[in-house]
């Protein structure tokens, strides 16, 4: 998810999120005080895996021991406290589990344990790739461990190299269905399947389709409306975009921020994986990407910032002279809400309105052409000694629609369920920074236009990073175009030495 860790690092301004919205309330069935101070409860509607003939369990197969102390702790890697904070609120009221809590500080609740067993959480930074370094460390020593890996989360643009590894456990042996999982996207599942045997290796609670939002004060001052289906208009094909770039530089304003923000509209509608039989082909997309972005920096349609840096994030104020952003769902609530306002939401929400800095001021249109951007994968760790729970977490989190719901109106995912998403637009869903647009249904028209189906590698992560990287000084005229290929080359050879070979398309 580009380095999401970034995004997420405004976690603590989003914990807001759940107070502006609708807020979904998960209770417990019954629930008793523990001997430690905490609460314990049966919850939910007895919809989760629980039968030990729905899976295979790989540790027995394998003949793998494990402590007594393993068995008792359910250990998940992560970068961040995103899924975390998604497990606490909302698996409660989906599964059969016997749950007791930890009571926090701010009177919220963290689950202690499930079933009796302990929940250890891994967080480890994704800064310079050091969460895949760590979870890589653990995963190759996993069947001598006695302190196992039981679940592990993952990225779009490293997904493929878990799901083609031997790390990951089918979903299918953990005993869902094809019909439990019968209203997710496509795409969700085709990011996280084993390309040699076909099996999907991990699931998502959310899809990440993406939208443009764009700053309704700079509208109205340019192009004479906010209307999002009129604003649209103005950039429903690049053609359009260009030349509302060069009516927003007229009146000084910048269309974009900086030289990637376009790029997720390009990268995720190439034609073919970036890698294919240890060659990478540039595409004609990421050609058009690095051509426009040339156009827009020379031409003074952005403010040369680079994505997460502090000026990009100072376009996002209400005044910061940016029309507009490319965010994906998880945008709004981790990115644009917690930059764009003036101060921090409170728990009560009190603040959380039209005056609070571009809070109610920003609204969604489709853009020039559909995309997705991120996303996070539950994987169950091949020989993890609690595979009941595992495959209960992954179903609960993932093929529940009330907990999808619940989701979405708690925390602004898009959540990875057709059928719920249909319910909450029927039932008149609005998004209130957005001044009160429905965006739901823009997010699904988008959605059902991704497919990923072959263009996808296992090398993603670094290709993206490099090519960004390789091709920024040109576009600040440090080097000419020839010199960032030969630039962009010599990194990704660095960094995958079995590559020898890069095609670039004219």
């Amino acid at each position: 998810m580009a380095n999401l860790k970034k995004v997420l690092a405004g976690s603590l301004s989003l914990c807001l999120a759940a107070s502006m919205f609708t807020a979904c309330g998960s209770s417990d069935s019954s629930s008793a005080t523990d001997t430690k101070g905490g609460s314990t409860s049966k919850a939910g509607d007895g919809t989760g895996i629980n039968k030990d003939t729905d899976r295979v369990n790989t540790a027995e197969l394998h003949g793998v021991d494990s402590s007594e102390d393993s068995k008792k702790t359910l250990t998940i890697y992560c970068w961040n406290t995103e899924f975390k904070s998604r497990l606490d609120k909302y698996y409660p009221q989906g599964t059969s589990n016997e749950l007791t809590y930890n009571e926090l500080a701010d009177g919220s609740k963290e689950i202690a344990t499930i079933n009796g067993v302990k929940l250890n959480w891994v967080q480890v930074e994704n800064e310079g790739n050091a969460y895949q370094t760590k979870l890589d460390e653990a995963l190759k020593g996993q069947q001598d461990s006695t302190e196992k890996v039981d679940m592990f989360l993952m990225e779009a643009d490293y997904a493929l190299k878990y799901a083609n590894g031997d790390v990951a456990l089918s979903v299918q042996d953990l005993g869902i269905t094809d019909d439990d999982m019968s209203e997710m996207y496509q795409y969700t599942k085709d990011v996280a399947t084993d390309t040699k045997t076909g099996e999907l290796k991990g699931v998502s609670w959310q899809a990440t389709p993406g939208l443009f939002l764009y700053n309704t004060k700079i509208a109205e001052d340019v192009l004479g409306t906010s209307d999002p289906e009129k604003v649209q208009e103005s950039v429903k094909d690049w053609d359009a975009f260009t030349a509302t770039a060069q009516k927003m530089a007229d009146k000084g304003y910048k269309m974009v921020s900086g030289f990637d923000d376009t790029y997720r509209c390009f990268s995720n509608n190439m034609s073919s994986p970036w890698v294919t039989d240890d060659k990478i082909t540039i595409d004609p997309q990421i050609k058009a990407w690095a051509d426009q972005t040339k156009e827009y920096t020379d031409k003074g349609y952005n403010n040369k910032t680079s994505l997460w840096d502090d000026a990009w994030a100072a376009g996002q104020k209400i005044d910061g002279g940016v029309f507009g952003y490319f965010f994906s769902t998880w945008g709004i609530p981790f990115t644009l809400l917690p930059n764009t306002v003036d101060e921090e939401i409170k728990a009560d929400g009190s603040n959380a309105k039209e005056g609070n800095g571009g809070y109610g001021l920003w609204k969604a249109c489709s853009g020039p052409q559909a995309y997705y951007w991120g996303g996070t994968w539950i994987c169950g760790a091949i020989d993890s000694d609690n595979q009941d729970i595992v495959a209960d977490i992954m179903k609960v989190m993932t093929c529940n629609k009330d907990v999808a719901k619940a989701i979405t109106e708690g925390e602004q995912d898009y959540t990875n369920n057709k059928a719920a998403i249909k319910e909450l637009i029927d039932g008149g869903y609005t998004n209130a920074f957005l001044g009160g647009q429905d965006h739901l249904a823009l997010l699904t028209e988008a959605a059902d236009k991704i497919s990923l189906e072959n263009k996808l590698s296992a090398y993603d992560q670094g290709c993206v990073e490099l090519i960004q990287n390789a091709f920024s000084d040109y576009f600040q005229g440090q080097v000419d175009y020839d010199k960032a290929k030969s630039n962009f080359e010599t990194a990704i050879k660095e960094r995958y030495p079995e590559i020898q070979e890069v095609n670039w398309a004219e």
